[in-house]
């Protein structure tokens, strides 16, 4: 389980930090338990030396804050965090073209093999369920890029 999520891990760490413009190890956790549908809720054994790793590398900068005595430390992206970030966002969308590139091939080849007709059906549907999902995330992140963009350019025409 840990190979098959290392590096997941990182990505969604970053991604979540950057959503968030700034997130401590509790909130982390939660996100990536909300974002894996409860599937998978990393330990802190596990988050903080991720955390701190990749302090050492420079793609996230910490940050205490006080909460009357109790220490709280927050993490953002540095520039070669979110340089890495948009890095992995493309490979995802390459590995994500690839996978389906890689089942429209896979049906072709059952079909032409007798058996697509059996599996069509539950397949096309689990296929349809995938797009609508990945379509929705994606619609869901546009909108948000949309109104951050906006955002900006209209600071930049109150602060030029």
């Amino acid at each position: 389980m840990r190979n098959m999520f290392t590096v997941p891990m990182r990505n969604m760490i970053l991604l979540i930090i950057a959503l968030k413009g700034k997130a401590h190890g509790y909130e982390i956790i939660k996100e990536i338990e909300n974002i894996t549908s409860g599937v998978w809720k990393p330990s802190y054994g596990n988050l903080y030396p991720m955390l701190n790793k990749m302090v050492e590398e420079g793609l996230i900068e910490p940050h205490e804050e006080y909460r009357g005595k109790r220490r709280l430390v927050k993490y953002s992206l540095t520039d070669k965090g979110w340089t890495y970030l948009k890095e992995a966002n493309e490979v995802a969308l390459r590995g994500l073209y690839m996978a389906v590139q890689y089942h429209i091939m896979l049906r072709e080849k059952l079909e032409t093999m007798g058996y697509g007709r059996e599996m069509e059906t539950e397949t096309l549907e689990e296929y349809l369920k995938l797009l609508e999902n990945i379509r929705e995330t994606l619609n869901t992140q546009i909108e948000a890029l949309k109104k951050k963009l906006e955002e900006r350019r209209e600071e930049l025409k109150r602060n030029p």
